[in-house]
């Protein structure tokens, strides 16, 4: 059973135990990331989650990882748009020491100038690795095109000038100042007693800053089109449209209908363009939500011929999913979508991670029984709207590569007029 804890300072503990279970998977999760940065601080989230792992008062960076490892245990983190989480995955005997790191870094990381310098390094041949993966950053252009001059529009990782500008006391700060405790979140899931570990939190995290934050800045989406060229072998475009945020009540009509155009080797996608005209390598759809907004996307790499035939039998598809869903593909999405939430349910990694973002959205654990139903409510009816929704809304385009047979704006946006 799933319970919810409140820490005398505010902080919410999410304990989720097996008891079958040999392993502990627990970790913090923190409801802020690169969608609260300003401009002149871009990347500053992510790589304050570089630094947490670089050293603190009573441990070095090496210290930090051989003790996790000395007992075969696993600890991470990343940084999203709206949160950073650092976790670790352990055996039952050993939770005692992964949540003391845990907190320990959360808490006393000393940011040190030096290894800030040597991390700028490397978090800066990670942007110039995104940027020489063009699959990785036709997706940032397309982010700064459907939401510009926005956080949300951001890159995560921030610019080479943005990391270099970055210094130990903007860190301490930003982590004072933004690890608050609303904001933070621990979940354990796996084998552990219940009343220890929250005693333990207690104890733990003692130090964290209880001042309440405001939250993220509100986005808007815009859309357009962002064309650079290269001279690649593959031109790789997103195609996009307003679509549906996490709390949507339309939200599940929107990830079917990702699932139904592009979700799998059956889809309409992959058997029209792939399949049967052999225009691509790599074609799908998907619904990105946020908190007030989200995103239809189509992604596809395709050929610098081949991508004038590509655009207008993807539009195509695209108006045929407004009146031409079956109910065969209904009842396949589904099934494929519950059954990836099902096969996914019985990690232990995934039950912490699920239940902490679900308190971040929504602000309760939702029920699995509850997302099934909500799945299983999906109706005809509501796949089409939310086809005709999404292409009401202005497209967005990100194309990189050579680009010069991709379709012009205008035309894409008559083809998709239904």
């Amino acid at each position: 059973m799933i319970n919810i804890t409140r820490l005398p300072n505010n902080i919410r503990i999410i304990t989720d135990p097996s008891p079958m279970a040999q392993t502990v998977s627990l970790g913090v999760w923190v409801s802020v990331g690169a969608r609260y940065e300003t401009p002149e601080i871009n990347g500053i989230s992510h790589v304050l989650e570089h630094m947490a792992f670089k050293g603190t008062e009573t441990r070095s960076a090496f210290e930090i990882s051989k003790e996790i490892e000395d007992v075969g245990g696993i600890i991470n983190a990343y940084t999203g748009k709206n949160m950073t989480a650092y976790f670790v995955k352990i055996l039952k005997k050993d939770i005692s020491l992964g949540l003391d790191i845990i907190a320990d870094i959360i808490q006393n990381s000393v940011m040190d100038p030096q290894e800030l310098e040597k991390e700028k390094g490397v978090i800066i041949q990670e942007i110039n690795m995104q940027n020489d993966t063009p699959d990785d950053l036709v997706f940032d252009y397309f982010a700064e095109t459907a939401f510009p001059n926005q956080a949300l529009g951001r890159a995560i990782l921030g610019t080479p000038q943005t990391v270099r500008g970055i210094s130990s006391e903007m860190l301490l700060e930003y982590m004072h100042s933004q690890y608050t405790t609303d904001r933070l979140i621990i979940s354990a899931s796996g084998a552990f007693d219940e009343k220890d570990f929250i005693d333990s939190c207690a104890k733990l995290f003692t130090k964290v800053t209880s001042v309440p934050q405001k939250g993220a800045p509100s986005a808007y989406y815009v859309g357009g089109e962002k064309r650079v060229n290269k001279p690649h072998e593959q031109v790789n475009l997103v195609l996009g449209f307003e679509g549906a945020s996490y709390t949507d009540p339309t939200y599940y009509d929107y990830v079917l209908l990702g699932t139904i155009l592009g979700g799998g080797m059956s889809s309409r996608l992959f058997q029209e363009i792939r399949e049967k005209r052999g225009l691509v390598y790599s074609i799908y759809s998907y619904n990105a939500p946020e908190s007030d907004t989200g995103v239809f996307s189509i992604y596809a790499g395709t050929g610098e011929k081949e991508v004038i035939e590509l655009l207008p039998v993807l539009c195509d598809e695209l108006c045929k999913a407004s009146d031409q869903i079956t109910e065969e593909e209904i009842i396949r999405a589904k099934n494929q979508i519950k059954a990836r939430l099902l096969m996914r349910y019985e990690n232990m990694s995934a039950h912490a991670e699920m239940n902490a973002i679900d308190m971040i959205i929504y602000g309760r654990i939702i029920p699995i029984e509850e997302t099934i139903s909500r799945i299983d409510s999906v109706s005809l009816s509501g796949l089409k709207a939310a086809a005709k929704n999404i292409l009401s809304s202005k497209p967005t385009l990100a194309a990189l590569g050579p680009i010069q047979h991709v379709m012009s704006y205008e035309d894409i946006q008559k083809r998709l007029s239904l």
